[in-house]
Formats: structure tokens, C-alpha cells, sequence
């Protein structure tokens, strides 16, 4: 692999994706990665020019083009670092790292890829679900299910039902799609097929994720799950960022260096 250094990308996008203005997709050329880009990996990105912030912030990408150059990702407005990423003018440059982390696994064509995206979970497995599909992965096959807490958390839904993939919104309130949490729209929907053909995709808010997995090993489920920390330095230094594993009892994963991608009942959530 390729030494991963700093590079400077100029903004070509950064817009609102939500009436509130709580999420943004930011597009960025010129990004020339030190390794292949794939569903799963992120960046570190400096948030603002100059050193306040201080520290990086990691984010997914959730779309790249290798033959021009641009990076894509999608952020909720949460802390200092995305608000003042959030005034960030085309123009401007921007220094980032990556791509860093693992990668999602392509499944079988033979096997049905149950993709599961709450909230802010939802970049990386909507580069997932292109990634799938533009391999020649039937949209049929493709069970997207996407979760919010009410409609104003499901953003860019023109692009995902462009896809073609069995798109199911839900929300916790019931104001778009299935009434109730995601995993309850997994199991209503899914119920009729057989479970041996699934390979579970997950990302999202923790709760979530725990929920997904516990699911997943009942009906004994293969899949992989993408985990959000804190990753200050983004390459397994600082620590920030572990998480308890469970295919090692008593020991601990780096999200950061040992993921963001792991196997479900691999880490404890």
C-alpha cells in the first residue's frame, strides 16, 4: 500500500440536503487516494482551514468517481467541527487523508443483500448499494431499509430510489414509510423469504446496530456492520475509539485501525 499523506482538495459542493439544514453533502476534486476507494472506507478531514480545530474528523464516503477525481460525503450538522464545515464555500481547500479502514465484502450473487442505514448510517451504504448494483447485482436481490426518527432524517431519496433496489423508508413516528424502528420493519418485511440467503449490511446509531445484531445471530444472519466513534487521529494511535470485542474476549478493537467494517457478533455493542 501506498504511504497515506495529506493532500488538499478544493470544495466544489457543499449543500443543504434537508429544509432545517442539518445535513449536507460536500463534494470535493482532485482527491488522488493512495489505494483503491471502496464502500466502507473513510476519510479524516480537516473541517476548516488553519488549526481550530485542531483535530480532524472522520467521515464515510459515500460516493467517488476514480476518473475525475471527486469525493463525496454526507454529514449532520452535530458539534463545532460540522457547523463550521458547514460554512464552508465552494473554492475553498480542504486538507483530508485517506481513504483509511476496511472495507464492506461483496456477497454472492446467489445471496440477498439486506442493507440497513439509520440516520447519518446512511453514506456508506449507499456507496454500498450503487457499488452492488453497478456489478451487476440484481436491484431485486437488494433490500435497502432506511430509518429515521421522522421523515425530515431521510434525506437523498431521489438518488436511492434511482437505484432501482427495494427501497423501505421507516420512521420512528410514523410520518413517512413503516411505523416503528428499523429493525422491526426488517423482520415485518423479510419474514416470507427464506433467512439463509441474507448477508446483513448495517450502519447507524448504536442502539441500532446492537439491535441489528442480536437479530442477525438469532436467524443466524451473516454480515458486516460499519461502527461510528470519535477518531481523532484515525489510525489506531490515540485510542479514542475502542470498542470491546467479542470474537476475543477481554480485549478490545481500534474502530478506527481494526474497522470501521466488522463481522456481525464480532465486536460488543
Amino acid at each position: 500500500m501506498k504511504k497515506i499523506i495529506p493532500q488538499r482538495c478544493a470544495v466544489i459542493e457543499n449543500r443543504r440536503l434537508d429544509k432545517a439544514g442539518w445535513y449536507y453533502r460536500l463534494r470535493l476534486s482532485g482527491f488522488v487516494p493512495s489505494r483503491a476507494v471502496y464502500p466502507g472506507h473513510f476519510v479524516h478531514l480537516k473541517v476548516a482551514p488553519g488549526l481550530d480545530p485542531f483535530f480532524r474528523r472522520a467521515f464515510s464516503v459515500s460516493d467517488f468517481d476514480a476518473a475525475t477525481g471527486a469525493l463525496e460525503i454526507i454529514y449532520k450538522v452535530a458539534g463545532r467541527g460540522t457547523a463550521l464545515l458547514r460554512e464552508v464555500r465552494p473554492g475553498t481547500m480542504l486538507d483530508l487523508i485517506g481513504p483509511l479502514g476496511n472495507r464492506f465484502t461483496v456477497p454472492p450473487k446467489s445471496q440477498t443483500a439486506v442493507i440497513v442505514a439509520g440516520g447519518v448510517g446512511l453514506p456508506p451504504l449507499a456507496f454500498l448499494a450503487r457499488y452492488l448494483i453497478d456489478r451487476r447485482h440484481d436491484p431485486k436481490t437488494v433490500f435497502f431499509f432506511y430509518g429515521g426518527r421522522s421523515k425530515e432524517d431521510l434525506i437523498d431519496l431521489p438518488r436511492l430510489r434511482r437505484m432501482g433496489a427495494n427501497l423501505i423508508l421507516c420512521t420512528d413516528d410514523g410520518s413517512r414509510g413503516f411505523k416503528g424502528m428499523v429493525t422491526e420493519a426488517v423482520i415485518h418485511h423479510l419474514s416470507q423469504f427464506d433467512d439463509r440467503r441474507f448477508h446483513v449490511y448495517g450502519c447507524g446509531p448504536e442502539p441500532m446496530l446492537a439491535a441489528l445484531q442480536e437479530l442477525a445471530l438469532v436467524r443466524q444472519w451473516s454480515g458486516e456492520m460499519s461502527l461510528e466513534a470519535p477518531m481523532p487521529c484515525g489510525v489506531g494511535v490515540c485510542l479514542g475509539c475502542i470498542k470491546p470485542s467479542l470474537s476475543a474476549p477481554g480485549s478490545y478493537v481500534r474502530v478506527c485501525h481494526d474497522g470501521p467494517v466488522f463481522k456481525i457478533g464480532e465486536v460488543q455493542l
